[in-house]
């Protein structure tokens, strides 16, 4: 009995990408981006990736999935939302970011990519497989773009005419080859420059490229640091993460998008009052957000935004 071919088992993998919650998937042949590592290095070298050490590592590696998985043929990249309409109801409140809400999705997306994998299997046995969601030296959206998936914004994000841009990027590098689709090779952008305003820090260079050190996403969450005075007057109450560049892409204006359970935000987050913030215990911060993805702040780190940004108030 004949095996499926590669066309039906792209088609396949796409409709089981879907069923599993994803909204958008591309498949890539496996190739060393050579394109990208330059401007990458560039980045780097100009420090853009501020304390970011792990940023100017492994460039190379980023570049080649062949140097994650030795036996790569071809590339699965899928994209799920966290898009949501319910945010945080006191217009006082400190400000996550959207990608905060709900579970951490470095667990849910590889679960998701695993379940892909199984499901390969059962249609071409013996396929191996290995699946990537931001913990690995991968570059995800070159990845985006080389699958059909989008282009890469003024802001640096990848952006679907479908879903816009507020969404998650996992990679399923596979052993066997597959349909592909081809790059993306438009820009959708136009003379579009509303991230570039916007960003109360100018932190969105004209290349696509976002410098670090000025970045609220940044400095809220990686750096390890309180947030520089310089910024504090910026924050607009943000202590996680920043929405602004996306928030004023027309690319993400009156999405309809179905909701990703996974990525809803808990009730008593989005009730939560500044006075609620500014008095939060450890052991309630542990509580709420021991399973989402900010998790990766301590505490005091979190504690010490929250002053930064109730001094900022609404600037």
């Amino acid at each position: 009995m004949p095996g499926i071919s590669n066309k039906d088992l792209s088609e396949g993998i796409k409709r089981r990408a879907a069923e599993l919650g994803f909204n958008i998937c591309g498949i890539a042949r496996a190739r060393v981006l050579g394109e990208y590592g330059p401007r990458i290095r560039s980045w780097v070298n100009a420090g853009m990736n501020d304390n970011m050490g792990y940023l100017a590592r492994n460039i190379d590696k980023r570049i080649d999935p062949v140097s994650l998985f030795p036996d790569a043929l071809s590339l699965v990249v899928a994209g799920l939302s966290y898009y949501s309409k319910v945010l945080q109801k006191d217009p006082e409140a400190p400000v996550l970011s959207r990608y905060t809400y709900g579970r951490d999705y470095h667990e849910v997306i590889p679960e998701k990519l695993n379940l892909l994998l199984e499901w390969i299997n059962t249609v071409r046995p013996g396929t191996g497989g290995r699946a990537f969601t931001d913990s690995s030296a991968i570059a995800e959206k070159p990845w985006g773009r080389e699958a059909g998936l989008g282009w890469q914004g003024r802001h640096s994000v990848l952006i679907n005419k479908s879903i816009g841009s507020f969404f998650f990027l996992g990679i399923l590098i596979l052993d066997t080859e597959l349909d592909y689709d081809d790059p993306f090779d438009k820009d959708h952008c136009g003379n579009c420059r509303l991230c570039i305003e916007a960003c109360p820090t100018d932190a969105i260079n004209d290349n696509r490229t976002i410098d670090a050190r000025k970045c609220i996403a940044n400095l809220t969450i990686e750096n390890r640091g309180p947030v520089p005075e310089d910024i504090v007057p910026h924050l607009g109450r943000r202590v996680y993460g920043c929405d602004i560049c996306q928030e004023v892409c027309p690319w993400n204006k009156d999405l309809k998008l179905p909701v990703t359970p996974e990525f809803t935000i808990d009730k008593e987050i989005a009730e939560m009052s500044l006075s609620d913030w500014q008095n939060l215990t450890r052991e309630r911060f542990s509580r709420l957000f021991g399973k989402t993805s900010m998790s990766r702040v301590k505490y005091e780190k979190f504690m010490s935004n929250i002053e930064a940004a109730t001094k900022s108030g609404n600037r």
